[in-house]
């Protein structure tokens, strides 16, 4: 099997913090959260499983446009929740 990487050598992949049954959690400690790869990714992936990608940030943590019109066009997929 040959391994993908990136132009810095870093493995092109994610995996969630935490999978149950139907939802997959990313658990992100940030002051404001872009739609980045990983969220693309993991979204995908909720698809291929038919699950639900639970994104768990703090109260205070702003959301950035992109990731809400990203969460607009994935509604069925993406939860952000603040925690």
């Amino acid at each position: 099997m040959e391994f993908k990487n990136t132009k810095h050598q870093v493995a092109r992949g994610t995996r969630p913090d935490h999978e149950t049954y139907d939802k997959l959690f990313l658990i992100k400690n940030v002051s404001e959260l872009r739609t980045t790869y990983q969220i693309r990714l993991l979204t995908y992936l909720a698809s291929q499983k038919q699950k639900v990608l639970i994104i768990e940030v703090p109260k205070h943590c702003k959301i950035h446009r992109s990731l809400q019109e990203f969460k607009k066009q994935f509604s069925n997929l993406i939860k952000i929740k603040k925690v």
